[in-house]
């Protein structure tokens, strides 16, 4: 099993648990290696509400290291989901480790007033 798949059946095996409603959607994240994308998704309806990205022209990502970036687009998604009226969310770390730039995003949603 390689990589790739591994990272799919721990993403199958949160995504059995985890699904978003039009009150509390469900917060992907998605990580390349030199970007980092959330969506805050309703899968009742299966649409997407929201999303940021660390290729947004508000983010300014110029000399910052990955983990900064993450942050940085934690509290831009935050800012996103409360203007939509979006106050809690499902996390959905997408098969990553709950560490690092996941961990980054997570904690500056959460300081920017998300609840999960």
């Amino acid at each position: 099993m390689n990589k790739q798949e591994r990272r799919q059946r721990i993403r199958y095996r949160i995504r059995k648990v985890i699904s978003g409603t039009a009150e509390r959607p469900r917060m992907s994240i998605f990580r390349s290696n030199k970007q980092i994308y959330v969506q805050f998704i309703d899968d009742v309806k299966g649409v997407t509400l929201a999303a940021v990205s660390s290729l947004d022209k508000a983010i300014d990502t110029t000399g910052k290291t990955n983990t900064e970036i993450a942050a940085l687009v934690g509290a831009a998604a935050a800012q996103v989901a409360t203007a939509k009226g979006i106050t809690e969310v499902a996390f959905d770390r997408g098969g990553y480790l709950y560490h690092g730039r996941v961990k980054s995003l997570a904690d500056a949603a959460r300081k920017g007033g998300l609840k999960f």
